[in-house]
C-alpha cells in the first residue's frame, strides 16, 4: 500500500511540475518605446517596392521569427523564454500607430530584449525590406 502511494504522490507531483511548464506565463509588457525625432519622421525609401517583400520575409525568417513567430503574433520557440512579452506585429491597431521610421527603430536599433541588428542587418535596403515585409503580416 505504501509503494502504490508513493508511486501515485510522485506521479501527481511530476504532473503539477510539467503542467508549470507547459502552461504559458504570463508576460510583462514592455513600456511605451521612446523612439527619437529622426527616425519618427524617417521616410520609408522602398515603401511601394514590393520587389522587396521576397527579400524582407527571409531577413524575417533568420532574425525574426524565433520570437515573433511565423506570423508575428509573439509565438516564437524562443518567446517563452523572454521577460517580456514580444508583442503582436500582426495586430491592425498597433501597426496603425507607428510610422516606417518608428518600426525602423524598433527592429533595427532594438531595446533591452529587442537585440540591436545594426550589425547584422548592415545592408539599407534589406533593411527597409524587412520593414516592408512587417507591414505584410498586418491582420
Amino acid at each position: 500500500m505504501n509503494v502504490r502511494f508513493f508511486s501515485i504522490a510522485a506521479l501527481l507531483a511530476s504532473t503539477i511540475v510539467l503542467m508549470a511548464f507547459m502552461i504559458p506565463q504570463e508576460k510583462k509588457k514592455g513600456g511605451p518605446w521612446e523612439v527619437p525625432q529622426e527616425y519618427v519622421s524617417m521616410e520609408n525609401p522602398y515603401k511601394d517596392d514590393a520587389s522587396l517583400e521576397k527579400y524582407g520575409k527571409q531577413a524575417y525568417m533568420k532574425h525574426c521569427r524565433s520570437c515573433h513567430g511565423n506570423t508575428g503574433e509573439g509565438d516564437g520557440p524562443k518567446a517563452r523564454n523572454l521577460e517580456y512579452d514580444p508583442g503582436n506585429l500582426a495586430d491592425a491597431a498597433w501597426q496603425d500607430k507607428v510610422s516606417d521610421g518608428e518600426l525602423y527603430y524598433m527592429s533595427i536599433i532594438g531595446r533591452d530584449e529587442m537585440p540591436n541588428y545594426e550589425s547584422k542587418i548592415t545592408d539599407d535596403e534589406e533593411r527597409w525590406a524587412l520593414i516592408n515585409y512587417l507591414r505584410t503580416l498586418k491582420k
